[in-house]
């Protein structure tokens, strides 16, 4: 009990900040890494010691936020008002403004899967390509290219939505 009680104080922050990420608000984000540690105290014998145990906690927050969705069958709306930075205006400085802040998250919230899943986790959880690499089960370079497309995805609806297009 005692390796365990390690392990959650290690990775507590991350796999909270990606809970945070999936669910985009603190009561459910708290709910699920309580799950999320639950079940991996549940399953620590299984885990492959071979891999990245930050990865494996990620992962099972993620297939149990996708199970609790498909049994709720619901989705919150977003505020959506605030005005849009410039295209070229680095996504960080975007985020210092709330109201931008809450426009983007809007617009990542339409976004499809996988591009949603790792602009969040390389912008909000600021985990390394390869964590997410791993997490995916893919390349270190298939995670630098989704990022990079997510972005690019990302300033061209900003920039539609601030001349008004649809």
């Amino acid at each position: 009990m005692d390796d365990f009680e390690l392990i959650y104080n290690r990775y507590f922050t991350a796999v909270y900040c990606y809970a945070r990420s999936l669910t985009r608000n603190e009561r459910d984000a708290e709910e699920l890494t309580a799950e999320t540690f639950f079940k991996a105290l549940k399953a620590i014998g299984r885990f492959d010691e071979r891999g990245d145990i930050r990865v494996w906690l990620c992962q099972i927050a993620k297939h149990t936020w996708f199970n609790q969705r498909r049994v709720r069958k619901r989705e919150r709306p977003l505020d959506e008002s605030g005005d849009l930075p410039a295209a070229d205006e680095p996504i960080s400085e975007t985020l210092e403004n709330r109201d931008t802040a809450q426009r983007l998250f809007a617009l990542l919230h339409r976004m499809e899967e996988p591009y949603k899943e790792v602009f969040t986790l390389r912008t909000f959880c600021e985990q390394p390509y390869a964590q997410i690499a791993a997490l995916f089960g893919k390349t270190e370079t298939w995670a630098r290219v989704t990022y990079h497309r997510a972005k690019t995805k990302l300033l061209l609806e900003m920039e539609r939505e601030s001349f008004g297009e649809s």
